[in-house]
């Protein structure tokens, strides 16, 4: 096709590598309709070293935008790319240089762009408060949604199905006895009046299926949405919006999926939506306040199957905030890694602000702790020198210098440059003659921190080796001394002008990370956080104390090779039920003393607390129980009975049941004793997964009582022998 082709011939000033040098680039439209313009130059420059045997060539597409405020917009995007015409070994350098150089370039470019024109401010469409308050407003009523779901094929035909029969039946005279008919019983006449009936049945059962999953749907709500974060500092507020294309596990060809969302630690949990592939959460989640910004968010959505299974990951991702502007994280579609999500290419949408609450104050705090911690003076540094750092790593304005250090990378061949760190990251910047080499890794990434003595390669300096995590710090391989077997990547520094003062700050910050993370991984639990609710909660618990037999399942049953009182041990609070129930991966585990229930001399009450480990429950959750022991007589002589009644806080659907637990412990054979224990749960209120989450938890106790009647009988049988306790 017939096109406009222009020449243009100019000479590019020297730099400190390169001389001044010729260029000449053919430009050609290709495209240009009003609507869209694309321009392709190709760029030759001969006088280069080895020029002759690589062109550049650009491509630059104007297009025309949305109407911002009034006024018109367009978009300008350029691409580039380098074709070799012969092969060279400098191909890589080649590559290398032409990259930096047109990035300088263009950055020229950027800055004289806009003495003519005015960029668009993104940020104006994506403000925090105008996006949370139109997705809080955004919610369609029951109407609109039940409107949306029931206007299909499905139920308008049975609708039109039904109508139509009625209609039938009133304009129809009675037909007359026959056949095997009598009185109050009419059969179909004929083979299409019965398989009329059996479509019309069929497509009310969907319909009722559809109505059941609708309600369920509208009543079912995540414990963590709509809760405001607390404290001051920085606070991570996630919009969870959609789901698009996720796995299908269930043999109807859906998923039930909830959305886990993991920063510092800290988890908030989606609600469950209830056979989907495209789930509209809508839902606002929030992370209390902490003392710096967080750099990582782990997201993973997984398959709901009762509270004690294992659910199913239909994907997950890690999003690093350094690695995105405010405005991409406001705004954002997640591609989910991992087999199934991979295989069905499923993505989230989530809108991500971070905020800090507390201004100055809260960077002032941090770097307080981090004096404490190196015991030395941590001075703020410049608004010129933060610019520069943020500039130099492309890191957000929240993001500050505390110190930088002048040293050497340990390589093949030693490389002088400055070591970077910052609240949430470690960077190392050098400038060989025009050969930059930059790299940077998260805090979260380090694994290890240690000292090397010094050796001849150090000059007589100190090596500090940081270790990172294995599969982290991947584009920061090429900085790396060595990788170990198990694939985690060392970095060596030396050569510093004061190595105990670097050393002193560095080890202060990652252990300040690192005791903010553990501590923000064990939020509040214990009597404290379940102080105010147990309140609340006692009375209803204790109300579901009264056991009926033949509403529980017997989960437990066996002789055991010591006596009754042995076991009751276990109940008592002591060494013994604490060091089981530790084995048993329950965290931060109280107990109240027992005492008489003033009813009745006979029973004894007290009340536990404590958490489930992640590897028992995936939402983690805290527990609540009560517990009562009264003294029985049997033939073979005495025993206990121990009910208790459980709460689960924390899991999806877990203010809607109860978990009833009965230990029944009594005389045997001489020397022996028998335990029978019984799991059953009460439904507060009704739930489509009532059968899956029953099922759940009798299969779950049964496993877990089983463990833990075996860690009671090895401890028994150690103290007996004078080993134990």
């Amino acid at each position: 096709m017939s096109s406009l082709t222009r020449t243009v011939t100019y000479t590019k000033a020297a730099t400190r590598l390169v001389k001044a040098n010729r260029v000449t680039e053919e430009q050609t439209y290709i495209k240009a309709n009003r609507k869209e313009f694309c321009v392709l130059v190709k760029v030759n420059t001969p006088d280069v070293p080895y020029g002759s045997t690589f062109r550049i060539e650009l491509l630059y597409k104007i297009t025309q935008g949305p109407h911002h405020e009034g006024d018109e917009t367009s978009r300008i995007t350029i691409s580039w790319g380098i074709t070799f015409h012969q092969s060279t070994m400098m191909k890589g350098m080649i590559e290398g240089g032409a990259k930096q150089g047109l990035k300088e370039s263009f950055d020229q470019f950027t800055g004289l762009l806009g003495q003519r024109v005015k960029p668009v401010n993104q940020l104006t469409v994506l403000d925090k408060d105008q996006t949370l308050e139109a997705l809080r407003n955004d919610h369609q009523s029951d109407w609109e949604l039940a409107v949306g779901y029931f206007c299909n094929f499905t139920v308008l035909s049975t609708v039109f199905m039904v109508v139509y029969a009625f209609v039938h039946i009133v304009l129809c005279e009675p037909n007359r006895i026959q056949g095997l008919e009598f009185k109050g019983l009419e059969l179909p006449d004929s083979f299409g009046e019965f398989v009329t009936c059996g479509v019309i049945f069929f497509n009310l059962e969907r319909v009722y299926i559809m109505v059941s999953r609708f309600v369920q749907a509208r009543l079912s709500r995540g414990n963590d949405h709509g809760v405001k974060a607390q404290g001051e500092g920085w606070v991570l507020t996630v919009a969870l919006i959609e789901g698009n294309k996720l796995a299908p596990l269930d043999c109807s060809g859906f998923s039930d999926p909830f959305v886990v969302l993991t920063c510092n630690g800290k988890t908030r949990t989606s609600s469950v939506k209830l056979q989907t592939l495209d789930p509209q959460w809508n839902e606002i989640l929030e992370f209390d306040a902490a003392e710096e910004p967080p750099s990582l968010l782990d997201v993973e959505v997984f398959d709901f199957d009762g509270p004690f299974g294992q659910p199913t990951s239909l994907g997950h991702a890690e999003i690093r905030f350094l690695r995105h502007t405010s405005d991409e994280l406001a705004d954002m579609w997640v591609p989910l890694e991992g087999k199934l999500a991979q295989s069905f290419q499923s993505k989230l949408h989530l809108r991500i602000f971070l905020d800090n609450n507390n201004g100055v104050e809260t960077i002032k705090e941090y770097l307080t702790k981090v004096e404490k911690e190196a015991g030395k003076k941590i001075n703020v540094k410049s608004p010129h020198r933060n610019s520069t750092f943020q500039k130099l790593f492309s890191l957000p304005p929240e993001e500050f210098l505390i110190s930088d250090f002048s040293c050497s990378l340990k390589r093949k061949l030693p490389l002088q440059g400055r070591l970077f760190v910052s609240s949430r990251i470690i960077g190392f910047y050098a400038n060989l003659f025009g050969h930059k080499t930059r790299f940077s890794f998260l805090w979260e990434d380090v694994e290890d921190i240690h000292v090397l003595p010094p050796s001849l390669a150090s000059v007589g300096s100190p090596i500090l080796v940081i270790v990172l995590h294995k599969g982290r710090g991947v584009d920061a391989r090429h900085g790396a001394k060595s990788q170990d077997e198990e694939g985690r990547l060392h970095f060596c520094f030396h050569s510093f002008v004061s190595f105990h003062s670097a050393n002193r700050t560095i080890m202060a910050l990652w252990k300040t990370r690192s005791l903010n993370s553990d501590q923000d991984g064990h939020e509040k639990t214990g009597w404290e956080q379940h102080e105010q609710d147990e309140k609340c909660l006692y009375e209803d618990v204790t109300s579901h104390l009264v056991v009926e037999d033949e509403k529980m399942t017997n989960i437990y049953s066996k002789e055991l090779p010591f006596n009754v009182e042995s076991v009751m041990e276990f109940f008592k609070g002591g060494n013994l039920e604490h060091k089981v129930m530790e084995k048993l991966s329950c965290l931060n585990y109280n107990t109240t003393n027992w005492e008489h229930v003033t009813t009745d001399s006979n029973l004894f009450e007290r009340r536990l607390c404590y958490k489930f480990n992640r590897r028992v429950s995936s939402f983690g959750g805290d527990v609540t129980c009560t517990q009562q022991k009264s003294s029985i007589t049997t033939d073979h002589g005495e025993g206990w009975i121990v009910t208790e009644a459980m709460c689960l806080h924390d899991v999806p659907f877990g203010d809607h049941f109860y978990v009833q637990v009965k230990y029944e412990v009594r005389d045997g054979r001489p020397g022996w004793c028998t335990c029978d224990v019984y799991v059953g749960v009460v439904w507060l209120k009704s739930c489509k997964f009532e059968e899956r989450i029953t099922r759940n938890i009798i299969v779950k106790f049964g496993d877990r009582v089983l463990e833990m009647f075996e860690l009671v009988e090895r401890e028994i049988l150690l103290a007996i022998d004078g080993f134990g306790l």
